[in-house]
This record gives structure tokens, C-alpha cells and sequence, in this order.
């Protein structure tokens, strides 16, 4: 996995619209977000200066906020690290999922129109040909970007702030999933759950989404699992 990469040259300079430290953040937040900062493994903030071509004050205070998220940790000799989920983590994590995703793809149900569903079936294409092709980052962008299209739809934005930060503490987890199991077996209920939009079907939306994010932290749990018998047995 190749980690702290340098900056596409168009994303080196923030929209003169936002400050440089809410650009830094969403840099920042990506990474985690599409597992290019690994769970566990420290980072130096210097490293992170160089890498995102930022200035120590943003990167500060952008690490400052992703603590905050629950994101990223404090370690000494000015170094930062993803959390690695515990057994415990893994269980609130798809408590939270199962209670407040379903109540999302509820309201969406009941606001979804073409335009809508047009936005997600690309979200869910673009996601199969990822899948079918094993291609690990596509997989982890399109999936984030299906449910975080849903969410809009749901127009419940304390719910979707809340869910969005879960997903900053459950999604670096997802690439390692996807680097032992790869991509044609992981869980994907969206067809589901694209089926139960279409028809207006609110319960069976939420009960496709509540099964979507509950196999989701099953397969985390697993990968977890499976790491631990590794290392007993190197």
C-alpha cells in the first residue's frame, strides 16, 4: 500500500473560496477515509506536512479536527496514527451503523426522485465494474460515494454528520478487508436497497442498508480475527 502520496498537481492549492486548513482537512480525510494511511501503522506530522505540500500550521490544525473525528490519534515525537479497532470498537461501530443508517435510507425512500436514483445507479456501476475488476481504491471510493449520495438524498444532516464521522473510524479498516479478501466477495446489498428506493419501500430500504453495514463490520471483524491467527502461528 503506498502511503502519504504527493498531491495531484491540481489539488496542491486550495479554492481561494475556503481556507488552506479546511482544504488540508479534506486532503487529510480522504486518506483515511480510502485506507491510504493504514490502521496502526504512526505517521510523523513533518511527513504529512511534505506530503500534502501544506504548511505545518493547517496540517496542525487539520489533525487537530481529525482527533476530534476520532480519526486519528496523538503519539509522541510529533507522530500520528489510525487507531486499529478493537473487538469493542467493532461492535458500537455496527450498533451505531445498524440504528442510524437505516432511519437514513427511511427518509430517503420517502424523498428519492429519478434524478436521485440516477445519481446513485452511477455511484452502484461505477462500484460493480471496481468489484469486478479487483481494482481496491475504485471499490473503497465508489462504495463511500453511493452512501454518502444517499445521505443527501435523506436530507437529515445531523444524521449524516454523525454517520460520516463512523465512517472515519470504521473505512482505513475497509482496505484491509479488501487486501486479504479482495473485491468479488465482499458484501454488497445495494441492489437491494436500490430496488427498495425505486419502489418507495422504506422498510425494506432499511432493512437492505441495516444488512449492508451489519456485513460490512462482520467482514472487519473477520479480517481482524484472521490478522490475530497470523501472528499466533508466525
Amino acid at each position: 500500500m503506498q502511503l502519504l502520496r504527493k498531491p495531484a498537481a491540481s489539488a496542491e492549492k486550495p479554492r481561494a473560496d475556503r481556507p488552506a486548513h479546511q482544504h488540508v482537512y479534506e486532503q487529510l480525510r480522504m486518506r483515511i477515509l480510502f485506507g491510504d494511511l493504514a490502521p496502526g501503522q504512526a505517521v510523523t506530522i513533518q511527513g504529512l506536512v511534505d506530503s500534502l505540500g501544506a504548511g505545518m500550521t493547517p496540517v496542525r490544525e487539520a489533525i487537530r479536527r481529525l482527533i476530534s473525528d476520532g480519526a486519528l490519534s496523538m503519539l509522541g515525537n510529533r507522530r500520528v496514527i489510525v487507531p486499529e479497532l478493537t473487538e469493542d470498537c467493532i461492535e458500537q461501530l455496527d450498533f451505531m451503523r445498524q440504528s442510524l443508517e437505516p432511519q437514513l435510507a427511511r427518509r430517503a425512500a420517502s424523498r428519492i426522485d429519478a434524478n436521485g436514483l440516477s445519481a446513485l445507479k452511477g455511484c452502484d456501476d461505477a462500484l460493480n465494474v471496481a468489484i469486478e475488476c479487483g481494482d481496491i481504491a475504485g471499490y473503497l471510493t465508489h462504495n463511500y460515494r453511493f452512501h454518502a449520495t444517499l445521505y443527501q438524498i435523506a436530507q437529515a444532516p445531523i444524521l449524516s454528520a454523525t454517520v460520516d464521522r463512523l465512517w472515519l473510524r470504521f473505512a482505513p479498516s475497509l482496505r484491509v478487508v479488501c487486501g486479504r479478501y479482495g473485491t468479488l466477495n465482499l458484501p454488497d446489498k445495494h441492489a437491494d436497497l436500490m430496488m427498495a428506493l425505486a419502489a418507495g419501500d422504506a422498510d425494506a430500504a432499511a432493512r437492505a442498508m441495516a444488512e449492508d453495514a451489519h456485513q460490512g463490520m462482520l467482514q472487519i471483524r473477520a479480517s481482524l480475527e484472521d490478522a490475530a491467527g497470523d501472528e499466533r502461528f508466525d
